[in-house]
């Protein structure tokens, strides 16, 4: 008889079958519980990326020139791109998963991309943005919104939210994000961070995505007012050498009305700290919209629908609505094509902006750009060589997360009356955070005519500090904690330096540092650790002035003599840094970093 074949046939009293049946089932448990720990850690890794990223990868930065040449500008830095910029043999997706579908992926590195990467800093990914460059909530339909590390029931602000969000959080060093209407200034103000809105057109867009490239930049978000500048030294044509000028702070008091920030938290803040340093003029006030009204005279026209003629807010009404008009009829001439062909699923708000930009006519095209050109020379002759306006950033606090209102009238025309000043003047504009008021972050923006970004990174750079310590002074920071056994009040605040340092909350340390200071003024470890932080912030003259201060207290304070040394060599005062690290290997002659800095600048020096 041929023999059968079949489950029937194996006997379920022999252990062998068992065995083979426990094995796979026990191999489909691991298997299962293989994947829900994977599916946890992703979970986990997107819970700590505050939903920034729409993809993840490492691009690394160009080799490093070898010893002994100095270190590249961003060693060590990373960053974070928007979904608008080109990296090589990935799909832009202009934050819509349409978009990226119907294209292809790049065959080149946006410019400003390949330019960090090529200065020491390696990029980490691409972040959420708001579909086509469109909004300024932050909000995506398709892949989240990326949650606001400091009110996460808020919206973050957009368009560039994941890249505002990736800073935020300290996921990375800096991002890149782009600004036609507000789209890096809006974001920075919401999660209390940096915001650097470039002149128009001195930043390379080739490469980059175009939603209107009259009003388009490329723009950068960080926490640190160094690592801003050293970004702005990058992607910058700087020059420099510039001649010194002192600087002239001048507020835009009607501005200040829009916005619900008492002014003893913005302009009573800027004021004093201008008071007490050197090279800053008496502040300046002038009626902003007034002074719009009286010098571009292409704007009548559009006020005239507008009540009140002379009111000078609705005159920055008719300048925003200038710039809408402009944004659409670029935007149509840009993408009409695809929208058209592809009808692509857009979020409703975004989907009512793209359609009323691709279903607009135009009449008058060139009062547009009239506009445009006499805004520059307005802020010009207002600003002249040495002066910044300051305005608020925004006048309103960040909305809730699906909020039922949505984007009231008001809170739009109070926003884009302020954001459309640098975009339709093509000038410079950076957000500086200024704390809180009623647990929300504020901020204020100062604005450079345009091409002299060089005096504006440099100012926020001079300012920073005491900018942050004055407003921590007016919002009444909380009490310090009680004394922790026998730490007195400035050993405590040294320690909550020494947190922040090495958390790379540099400027924080050095607040926490001078409060100690402040109550110890003979503590040579308080002065040392403050030039620490300074070094950190490129802040040299303050480093060597912390420093000298701390050696006159104590003769043989290593630390001191490696940091002074440090910078000395940064300022390009080698003999003075020689000495400073020869007297460090007198007091201890193991000391590997002053060795290597000796015999450096000896080369240098022969």
């Amino acid at each position: 008889m041929p023999k059968q074949f079949g489950l029937g046939k194996i006997s379920v009293s022999n252990p062998k079958v068992w065995v083979v049946i426990g094995v796979g089932v026990a191999g489909i448990v691991i298997l299962a519980e293989t994947r829900r720990r994977r599916r946890l850690r992703v979970r986990k890794l997107e819970r700590e990326a505050f939903g920034a990223f729409i993809e993840r990868f490492e691009l690394l930065p160009f080799p490093q020139p070898p010893p002994p040449a100095a270190r590249l500008l961003l060693s060590g830095l990373t960053f974070a791109v928007k979904d608008i910029f080109d990296v090589k043999d990935y799909v832009t997706g202009f934050g819509n998963p349409d978009w990226k579908r119907t294209h292809e992926v790049s065959g080149k590195t946006a410019v400003v991309v390949t330019a960090l990467l090529k200065n020491g800093a390696t990029c980490v990914g691409k972040t959420v943005m708001d579909e086509l460059a469109f909004g300024i909530t932050g909000e995506n339909v398709h892949y989240g919104t990326p949650t606001n590390p400091l009110m996460q029931s808020h919206i973050p602000g957009g368009s560039s939210s994941g890249s505002a969000v990736a800073v935020a959080s300290g996921i990375v060093d800096f991002a890149l994000g782009t600004d036609t209407l507000g789209c890096v200034r809006t974001p920075a103000s919401f999660c209390g961070i940096l915001g650097y809105r470039p002149s128009h057109g001195v930043v390379s867009t080739i490469g980059v995505l175009p939603n209107s490239q009259s009003l388009d930049t490329v723009g950068w978000f960080a926490r640190d007012p160094a690592i801003l500048h050293r970004v702005g030294n990058i992607l910058l044509p700087l020059k420099q050498v510039e001649p010194r000028r002192t600087r002239c702070f001048i507020i835009a008091d009607d501005l200040f009305q829009l916005s619900k920030v008492p002014k003893q938290k913005t302009v009573q803040v800027v004021s004093k700290v201008t008071d007490n340093l050197s090279g800053y003029q008496p502040l300046r006030h002038v009626n902003f919209g007034q002074h719009i009204a009286a010098n571009v005279p292409s704007l009548r026209g559009f006020r005239e629908q507008l009540m009140n003629m002379q009111n000078g807010i609705s005159t920055l009404k008719a300048l925003s609505s200038v710039m809408f008009l402009l944004q659409r009829y670029e935007f149509k001439t840009n993408h009409e094509e695809w929208v058209k062909s592809m009808k692509p699923r857009l979020g409703s708000d975004v989907s009512d902006k793209v359609n009323a930009a691709i279903t607009a006519t135009h009449a008058d095209i060139k009062s547009l750009y009239k506009v445009r050109t006499e805004m520059r020379a307005a802020l010009r002759s207002l600003l002249k060589d040495d002066g910044m306006l300051v305005v608020p950033t925004v006048a309103d606090p960040p909305l809730k997360l699906n909020s039922k209102k949505g984007l009231s009238t008001e809170f739009q025309e109070r926003a884009f009356a302020l954001l459309s000043i640098a975009s339709m003047s093509g000038c410079c504009q950076v957000t500086v955070p200024l704390g809180k008021h009623d647990d929300c972050p504020i901020s204020v923006s100062f604005i450079a005519f345009h091409g002299a970004d060089k005096f504006l990174l440099d100012t926020v750079l001079d300012m920073y500090s005491s900018l942050q310590e004055q407003a921590r002074l007016v919002s009444h920071s909380s009490p310090l904690p009680e004394r922790n056994g026998n730490m007195d009040a400035s050993e405590l605040l040294k320690e909550k330096g020494n947190a922040a340092y090495k958390g790379r909350q540099w400027n924080r340390a050095v607040g926490y540092y001078s409060e100690a200071i402040n109550l110890s003024e003979m503590n040579a470890t308080y002065y040392c650790n403050r030039a620490a932080a300074y070094l950190e912030l490129g802040c040299f003259q303050e480093a060597e002035d912390d420093c000298s201060k701390a050696i006159s207290l104590d003769k043989k304070n290593v630390k001191a003599y490696l940091r002074r040394g440090t910078a000395r060599e940064s300022r390009l005062f080698y003999k003075e840094a020689f000495e400073d690290f020869k007297h460090a290997l007198v007091l201890e002659p193991q000391n590997k970093a002053a060795s290597l800095a000796e015999k450096r600048l000896r080369s240098l020096i022969s």
